[in-house]
């Protein structure tokens, strides 16, 4: 097994605690608001890379169905260890690669959040990851993403970063290699087992996608009515932004060939 198939093996375990500082439910509360923008209704909404589920929990509190997939099963674990508070329906989880996601049926919007996407270091499988997206989405559905600029993941280079919980640790420096595009973090995550530490060390990477080049890859996947937002906000993205929303749609009718 290589370093990239255990990535999230060790960090799942503490993954809540160490971002209790992301505020989920603003979150979706941006997400609600594009989907109010949207003429046909959103029920069924698909979390791609749901990881430990929190978004998928939160959005089916909110009365929505949800699909969440992630190719982690140590992240998915977590989140079916959870137990959905209030009303709705619990989601359904399923560990798929986002370029291989296959569903049992359409949905009507399909969410990708917390840079998930710049997580996909190959171009190519972004491609498919999109083209996948597209096949499950009911007809003028909705897809929605975000991803981190490349300002912001070349600001990162040379860094040294500290996380801590009760009982975990997490050390992670980064590096950004300007010819690949690529930002590469390596965690070194310690872990209380009684008396003692676990040490275990994960490489994740994020490429860093111009708005350009995300473009190109959604109109050829077949998504249109492209539009960029800035951080959770109803506007386009400003200069410096270090975060930035995609929306796209997939045509009411396909054109028959």
């Amino acid at each position: 097994m290589s370093r990239w198939d255990e990535t999230y093996r060790a960090l799942a375990g503490c993954y809540d605690e160490m971002t209790q500082d992301v505020r989920y439910p603003a979150w979706a509360d941006f997400l609600e608001k594009l989907f109010s923008r949207e003429k046909r209704p959103v029920k069924t909404v698909l979390d791609l890379a749901c990881g430990t589920g929190t978004m998928s929990f939160l959005l089916a509190q909110r009365g929505y169905e949800m699909i969440g997939v992630d190719f982690s099963p140590e992240m998915l674990a977590i989140a079916a260890g959870k137990e959905l508070e209030g009303e709705g329906e619990p989601p359904i989880f399923l560990c798929q690669a986002m370029e291989e996601l296959d569903l049992y049926g359409t949905v009507d919007a399909c969410v990708c959040l917390l840079d998930s996407v710049n997580h996909v270091t190959r171009p190519d499988k972004l491609y498919r990851a999109f083209q996948r997206v597209h096949l499950f989405l009911e007809p003028g559905g909705l897809f929605v993403f975000d991803v981190h600029t490349p300002r912001h993941l070349e600001g990162l280079d040379g860094g040294v970063f500290l996380d801590e919980t009760e009982d975990a640790y997490c050390v992670w420096r980064t590096d950004y290699h300007p010819k690949r595009q690529i930002c590469t973090y390596v965690m070194d995550v310690f872990s209380r087992e009684g008396g003692l530490w676990r040490r275990e060390t994960e490489v994740h990477e994020e490429r860093a996608y111009s708005p350009e080049e995300l473009i190109a890859a959604l109109q050829k996947a077949g998504f249109q009515r492209i539009r960029l937002y800035g951080d959770r906000k109803l506007r386009p993205p400003q200069a410096g932004e270090e975060r930035i929303f995609f929306t796209a749609h997939k045509p009411k009718e396909t054109a028959k060939k």
